[in-house]
């Protein structure tokens, strides 16, 4: 009976043992860092500096990057410390000269197209109703909740509209590339400004606006004010709906060192090399967190009480704060202020309405990878 016991206790504890090592991993050996080589290369683009130089572990820049090593879908990582690239590496179909589909990570830089268009006189303040950009379908409109959405509310994902993977008739609208008369056709789930839901079609009708009060497509605009002063060249493929606007929601198209610079443009309170490209009181606006996310997931790795501010997520990491852009399967600019942190990833895209079960997994491991090297990271 004893020895019935004794085999019972040992099985439990084995089991015990082999559920923790499974939860918890091994992690890589001190062999498998030392083989890690993320030295970034060299181009007038970026200043390069090592990690022992910015006052980072070596050891846990040389982790993140093996784990990332291990993931199937991830195409570059890079590591910006100081204004200083101190890690780079690229996988699977990535390179420096990469340029593809950044998802929703567009979202951010429609926000800052907004700022600027504010800034530029384009746009008269953040209170403007957005009907006032759409008198071709204005007199449509019947639900008069509709009428008071203000460009601050399509900012802050408060507008009213519902998120697409919620609504199957804003799922089928949203892939349909005729937007304008959806902005009539699509219900609203709550009163504008009351409640916050991710809406794709809504930061669309925000670079509309955009381009209507300028009277330049958003790209040439974005060319004029954004673009041509960082550096940095849109590739060839970003998309336009029917209409012939091209989609401020997702899938502009950069390199993954094209992002960072917007990342530490955001981090400079919007100058780049000495030039205020974005005034310093719209990147507080844009980073201060307005809603509180609905998902059922609301947290994802060590990403805990996740918000949103002027198209940026916040998140708090450990003892960090951080701010990113975030693009469906994996596409992240994540900012670490007290650290003078970026951290850049781009992956594939998964683009196209039948791959969101399957990119999931994919960019959740993404996000776990980025988040556990932050959390890792001592504070300052």
């Amino acid at each position: 009976m004893m020895k019935q016991r004794y085999r019972e206790r040992l099985l439990l504890l084995l089991l015990m043992a082999a559920t923790l090592m499974f939860f918890t991993g091994c992690g890589p050996s001190v062999d498998d860092l030392a083989s890690v080589d993320y030295t970034p290369i060299e181009r007038e683009d970026w200043e390069i500096s090592t990690p022992e130089d910015e006052g980072i572990d070596p050891e846990l820049v040389a982790e993140v990057y093996y784990n990332a090593s291990q993931l199937d879908t991830i195409y570059s990582l890079l590591v910006v410390k100081n204004g200083k690239l101190i890690g780079e590496k690229y996988f699977h179909d990535g390179s420096i000269d990469e340029l593809g589909k950044r998802a929703s990570v567009t979202k951010s830089y429609t926000s800052a197209l907004t700022g600027i268009a504010l800034e530029q006189g384009y746009l008269e303040s953040t209170d403007q109703k957005m009907l006032e950009f759409f008198p071709d379908i204005s007199d449509q409109v019947t639900d008069p909740r509709k009428w008071t959405i203000t460009i601050e509310n399509m900012l802050e994902m408060k507008s009213g509209y519902p998120w697409e993977e919620e609504d199957a008739a804003a799922w089928e609208a949203m892939w349909s590339g005729e937007y304008l008369s959806q902005i009539v056709a699509i219900p609203l789930i709550s009163d504008p400004g009351t409640r916050f839901k991710y809406s794709n079609l809504t930061a669309h009708w925000l670079g509309i606006i955009v381009a209507r009060a300028t009277g330049k497509d958003l790209k040439t605009f974005g060319e004029e004010y954004l673009f041509d002063p960082l550096g940095v060249t849109p590739g060839e493929g970003w998309i336009r709906d029917l209409d012939g606007y091209y989609i401020a929601s997702g899938d502009i198209i950069f390199t993954a060192r094209d992002m960072a610079i917007f990342g530490q443009l955001y981090l400079n309170e919007g100058k780049h090399n000495g030039q205020q490209i974005i005034s310093a009181e719209w990147v507080s606006d844009s980073l201060r967190t307005y809603s509180v996310i609905e998902f059922e997931v609301t947290s994802v790795g060590k990403f805990k009480n996740m918000g949103y501010g002027y198209m940026w997520w916040s998140a708090e990491v450990g003892n960090h704060h951080v701010n990113f852009a975030w693009g469906h399967g994996g596409q992240l600019i994540v900012l670490e202020d007290s650290l003078d942190l970026v951290v850049v990833t781009t992956a594939d895209p998964f683009y196209g309405p039948d791959t969101h079960q399957n990119a999931w997994t994919h960019e959740k491991a993404i996000l776990e990878t980025i988040s556990t090297f932050i959390y890792s990271l001592p504070s300052e």
